[in-house]
């Protein structure tokens, strides 16, 4: 037992300097990795198998992942909703190959660190502006992460902004009615243009300030991400969008 201790003190935690890639990519380019055809056809075990395990010898159905972080960076919020949520698999969702197989390998070392422990964290390496719909069924996600996107300034890229009127109808496709949906920025171009987008999309409604304050999740959203935490230390301003997903008409 004490050299089993031994041993996963001794797990190192990967460098983020061996894993480095450009800061953004342009998610409208044609990308050259695997797509399931469909929610049926993503081999969910092989990302969380501790939790399909645990699932399977206790007669369970297989577990369905709940929360998505997409454009997850190097994993912090992912990392932390899994240690908030525990019972929730989480998924963080990421374009840049390189920062995905980092996340991966955080994940592995977390697990060996603290067994037990973060078998509901993964990620996946997709286009959310194109695939999200061919990971999840309708009504599936109860929580969705846009965190500190890419602000496209120039206004020819804006279409290449993650928050879209067209997009919004697929992000309400996989969420469940009364899911919510989180955004925040430290560019204000963009948070407005957020903010904009979903006020006037008839299948989400504004959470209210004061229920944003009590929800855990929300209380991640600076301090959860690698991005916030620069914002913050630097004393930087941030545009927080919060809203829930409503039954439909």
């Amino acid at each position: 037992m004490a050299n089993k201790r031994a041993a996963d003190n001794d797990v190192k935690m990967p460098k983020k300097q061996l894993y480095r890639a450009r800061a953004h990519s342009n998610p409208l380019n044609d990308q050259f990795f695997d797509v399931p055809l469909s929610p049926k056809h993503v081999n969910w075990a092989e990302i969380y198998p501790e939790a399909y395990a645990a699932a399977a010898a206790a007669g369970q159905p297989p577990p369905l992942v709940r929360f998505a972080d997409v454009g997850c960076g190097f994993g912090g919020l992912t990392v932390k909703l899994a240690e908030t949520f525990p019972e929730k698999l989480v998924v963080g969702m990421e374009l840049r190959d390189k920062v995905t197989e980092y996340v991966k390998a955080r994940v592995i070392a977390l697990r060996l660190q603290s067994p037990g422990s973060y078998h509901n964290a993964g990620v996946v390496r997709t286009n959310a502006m194109k695939c999200l719909p061919n990971y999840f069924a309708k009504g599936q996600l109860e929580k969705l992460f846009f965190l500190f996107a890419d602000p496209h300034f120039k206004a020819a890229n804006h279409r290449r902004r993650i928050i879209q009127t067209t997009l919004l109808a697929e992000y309400a496709f996989i969420m469940a009615p009364g899911g919510i949906l989180y955004t925040i920025t430290d560019v204000e171009e963009l948070g407005i243009w957020m903010k904009e987008k979903l006020d006037v999309h008839p299948l989400f409604e504004a959470v209210p300030e004061e229920e944003v304050e009590r929800d855990p999740a929300a209380a991640l959203l600076l301090q959860g991400t690698e991005e916030g935490q620069k914002v913050a230390r630097n004393g930087g301003k941030t545009w927080r969008a919060v809203y829930r997903r409503i039954q439909d008409t």
